[in-house]
C-alpha cells in the first residue's frame, strides 16, 4: 500500500473502527485538499529520501530565548549570533517549544498557534528559517490546563467536553508505566462538578483524549500549519504516551504506532520533505520501534541509550559496552537514522540502558551525577517503589568532576572525546547549547526554580557570551573552537552521510573505533576516540573495510598523516582523551 490517502483510511479504519473512519475520513481529506491548494509548492522538487538528510547536516537544540540582551526579541539575537558564528558548521536548529506556555519551561502549551510574545513573532521564526533548517516540537500528548481547549472543557462546552480523558478516581491504573512519581489522575472543579483528568506528566499538562477523532483532525491542524511556517522536521514530544486503554501499560500501544503512521501519511501527501522525529526516551528496543518497516512511521529517533553509554564508557575507561551496543545499530531503509545527542534540555535518561548496562552499572552513574554536583529524577513503579529516572547535570560536569585537581585542557580533552562520538557515529549529531558552549552546572538555577532540570537551562547575556567566546584562556572559546572544527570536518566528508556504513572495531577497550564509509564506496573515514586518561597504543588491520594497503591516510581534525603497512595495517600512539579521525579516498 504506497498511495498516502489509502494508508490514511487505512491507520483510521485500525484506529476508530470502519464506520467512525467514513465519517472522519472525508473530513480528513478536505482538510489535506485546502492545504495543497495553499501550499503547492510543498510537493515539487522534493529530495529523494536518501538526500534529505546528509553528512552536512547538524541541528542545534536550543530555547528561543537562550541569547538574551537588551532592548531585543530573544529570538532576533538567536538568529544574529547564528548566523554570524554558526553558519558553516550548523545546518539546522531545534527551538525548544517557542510558544505560550504555563510551566515546564515550555512544554505545558497555551496555544499551539502563536509565538510567545516574550520571544518574538513569527517572523523572527522565519527569518531564522532563511538560515537553517527548523525543527518545531509537537508538544501534542498534552496541553496546558491553562489553554483554551481545556478552559472549555471545564465550562462544558463543545467540541472540547471530550477533548481531555475523565477516569473515576477508584479505577485499577496500577499497570500504567509511569516516566514520573506525580499522580496519574488530578481532580479539577467542572460546571459538572469535580472531575478526575489524566495527567501523564504534571497537573498543569492535560493528557489530551485520541480516542476522540476531533482531537486528532485538531491536531493534524497544528502539525499543518507547522509545515506552513517553516518546519521542516517535527518532532513529536513524548508520543509513546500517546494511547490510553485501561488495563494495559498505556505505552506503545499499537494505535499510538498507527497515529505516528497516520501522521507520516498526511506528511507524505502533502508535504513529502518535511521528516517526523520521535522523542521517546525508553529501552532502547522499544524506541527504535518507531522507525516502523523504515518506509512508514518515523525518519528519526532520539538515540537515547547514547548519553549515558557514553558517561559510563569515560567513567570506566572502557569502552566494550559502548562498543557492543554500537555494533548492532540499524535502520530499517535509507529513509530513516537516527538523531544522535549527548546533552539535552532534559536529563540524562537511564531508562535506555536497561538491559545494556547492569544495575550496578546504573546505580554508579547515579553516584557519579550527585559526586559531580548533580541531581537525580526518579520514576514510579508499579509496586510503589521508586526507579531512577534521569541525571539532572549539565554533560561537561557529568564528564569531569568539577572538584578534581586537574588542568582544564585535560577536561577539555575528555569532553571533547565524548562529543567526537557523537559528531562521527551514524546518524545526524543534535548538539545541545550547552554543550556547544561548554556550559558548567547551573546549581543556583535549581535553587530559584525548585526544578533539577533547570540545572541545565541557564540562559546567555549575549554580551557577556560574545566576550567568553572572545577569550583563547576562556572554557567556553576552548569548548566552542573544537566543536566548530569537528563538525567542519563532518561537513565535508561524505563517509559521514547519515546513511553511510559503520563498522565498529571492539578490541581494544581504551578506544571507541569505528569504519564511517560513504554511500558510493569513494571514501572512509576511521574514528578513533581514546575514552582513557593514557596515552594508549591503537593497532587495527583496515584492509577488511576497503582501505587500501601503502596508501595514505590523513587526520580529518589536523594532526599527522599515516600509511598503512602490508594488508592496511595501521599502528599509532593516541594520548590520553585523542581523538584521530583518518581518511582514505
Amino acid at each position: 500500500m504506497t498511495d498516502p490517502r489509502e494508508r490514511i483510511m487505512d491507520h483510521l479504519t485500525f484506529v476508530y473502527g470502519p464506520e467512525t473512519a467514513q465519517e472522519v475520513g472525508p473530513q480528513l481529506m478536505a482538510q489535506l485538499d485546502r492545504f495543497r491548494e495553499r501550499n503547492p509548492h510543498l510537493r515539487e522538487q522534493v529530495l529523494p529520501p536518501a538526500e534529505r538528510l546528509t553528512e552536512r547536516d547538524a541541528i542545534l537544540i536550543t530555547y528561543g530565548d537562550q541569547f538574551q540582551e537588551p532592548e531585543k526579541p530573544p529570538l532576533q539575537s538567536l538568529e544574529e549570533l547564528l548566523r554570524e558564528r554558526a553558519r558553516d558548521f550548523l545546518s539546522g536548529v531545534h527551538i525548544l517549544p517557542f510558544f505560550p506556555y504555563s510551566s515546564d519551561d515550555g512544554f505545558s502549551v497555551i496555544d499551539y498557534k502563536q509565538v510567545n510574545p516574550a520571544l518574538g513573532s513569527w517572523e523572527d521564526i522565519h527569518r531564522i528559517g532563511r538560515h537553517f533548517r527548523l525543527m518545531f516540537d509537537a508538544v501534542i500528548n498534552h496541553i496546558s490546563r491553562e489553554s483554551a481547549w481545556f478552559q472549555a472543557f471545564l465550562r462544558g462546552e463543545e467540541p472540547y467536553k471530550d477533548f481531555f480523558i475523565v477516569v473515576d478516581p477508584n479505577t485499577d491504573l496500577s499497570s500504567v508505566v509511569r516516566p514520573r512519581t506525580t499522580p496519574l489522575l488530578t481532580p479539577v472543579e467542572t460546571v459538572e462538578g469535580v472531575k478526575y483528568v489524566w495527567t501523564t506528566f504534571s497537573a498543569d499538562q492535560i493528557d489530551l483524549n485520541y480516542a476522540n477523532p476531533q482531537v486528532l483532525l485538531a491536531i493534524i491542524d497544528v502539525l499543518l500549519f507547522y509545515v506552513e511556517q517553516g518546519a521542516e522536521l517535527i518532532r513529536l514530544d513524548a508520543v509513546a504516551f500517546l494511547w490510553k486503554e485501561i488495563g494495559t501499560s498505556c505505552i506503545h500501544l499499537p494505535q499510538t504506532h498507527r497515529i505516528v503512521q497516520l501522521f507520516r501519511a498526511v506528511l507524505d501527501d502533502v508535504a513529502p520533505g518535511v521528516l517526523l522525529i520521535t522523542e521517546t526516551n525508553v529501552p532502547h528496543e522499544e524506541n527504535i520501534s518507531y522507525f516502523g518497516d523504515g518506509t512508514n512511521e518515523a525518519q528519526m529517533v532520539y538515540n537515547f541509550a547514547l548519553p549515558p553509554l557514553t558517561l559510563h564508557t569515560f567513567r570506566t575507561g572502557d569502552a566494550s559496552k559502548l562498543s557492543a551496543w554500537a555494533a548492532t545499530l540499524d535502520t530499517p531503509s535509507d529513509q530513516t537514522t537516527f538523531f544522535n545527542f549527548m546533552a539535552s534540555h532534559d536529563g540524562i535518561g537511564l531508562r535506555p540502558v536497561e538491559g545494556i548496562l547492569e544495575p550496578a552499572e546504573i546505580q554508579a552513574l547515579v553516584e557519579l551525577s550527585l559526586a559531580h554536583g548533580g541531581f537525580v529524577s526518579y520514576r514510579a513503579n508499579p509496586d510503589g517503589s521508586k526507579s531512577p529516572y534521569e541525571l539532572n547535570i549539565v554533560y561537561f560536569d557529568a564528564i569531569n568532576d568539577p572538584n578534581a585537581d586537574e588542568p582544564q585542557s585535560v577536561q577539555v580533552d575528555r569532553f571533547m572525546a565524548s562529543q567526537a562520538i557523537l559528531v562521527g557515529l551514524m546518524g545526524v549529531p543534535g548538539i545541545y547549547v550547552h554543550s556547544l558552549f561548554g556550559s558548567r552546572n547551573w546549581r543556583e538555577g535549581v535553587k530559584l526554580t525548585g526544578h533539577y532540570r533547570t540545572i541545565n537551562r541557564q540562559k546567555f547575556q549575549r554580551r557577556a557570551l560574545e566576550a567568553e567566546l572572545g577569550d583563547p584562556r576562556h572554557l567556553r572559546h576552548q569548548v566552542f573552537t573544537r566543536y566548530r572544527a569537528l563538525l567542519r570536518a563532518r561537513r565535508g566528508e561524505p563517509a559521514f552521510h547519515p546513511n553511510g556504513a559503520q563498522h565498529v572495531l571492539q578490541d581494544q577497550p581504551a578506544f571507541f573505533a569505528f569504519v564511517r564509509v560513504a554511500p558510493d564506496g569513494r571514501s572512509r573515514v576511521l574514528c578513533i576516540q581514546n575514552v582513557t586518561g593514557e596515552e594508549q597504543p591503537f593497532q587495527a588491520n583496515l584492509g577488511p573495510f576497503g582501505f587500501r594497503a601503502g596508501a595514505p591516510v590523513t587526520d580529518l581534525l589536523g594532526g599527522v598523516g599515516h600509511v598503512l603497512g602490508e594488508g592496511g595495517e595501521l599502528s599509532l600512539t593516541v594520548p590520553a582523551y585523542g581523538v584521530r579521525w583518518l581518511r582514505q579516498g
